[in-house]
């Protein structure tokens, strides 16, 4: 059975371009438009693996990561940042955060499911 992502990202062809990548490397995807919105959709359908962007109003990445990760039920799916913000120091702090990986747009098709899949256990 196919696992399935969760793509959180404020840029519509973000989601799109992710979801197409995820899905031909044989990724069930479902996609939200905010950190408050993943929040809503991870309580009624947990995801194995989520994606999601830092920067985004209302709920940001990192502010999404430590609400997962401090929910019994949901502290051991493992969350990627793809993000633009490629310094050292946001790597560093966002691992701190709970991040399982971290990948830095524009990223190749190849990079995100080979990050992906070092998550995937």
């Amino acid at each position: 059975m196919a696992k399935t992502v969760l793509v959180v990202d404020d840029m519509q062809s973000q989601l799109e371009l992710i979801s197409n990548y995820l899905s031909r490397a044989g990724y069930r995807v479902t996609t939200a438009e905010s950190g408050a919105i993943a929040l809503e959709k991870i309580q009624s359908n947990k995801p194995d693996i989520i994606i999601t962007d830092l920067v985004m109003p209302e709920v940001t990445g990192l502010e999404l990561c430590r609400t997962l990760k401090r929910m019994p039920e949901t502290a051991n799916i493992p969350v990627i940042a793809c993000t633009t913000k490629g310094r050292k120091l946001d790597q560093t702090w966002a691992k701190k955060q709970g991040v399982a990986a971290y990948i830095v747009k524009p990223c190749t098709e190849e990079q995100l499911v080979a990050v992906v899949r070092s998550v995937d256990s």
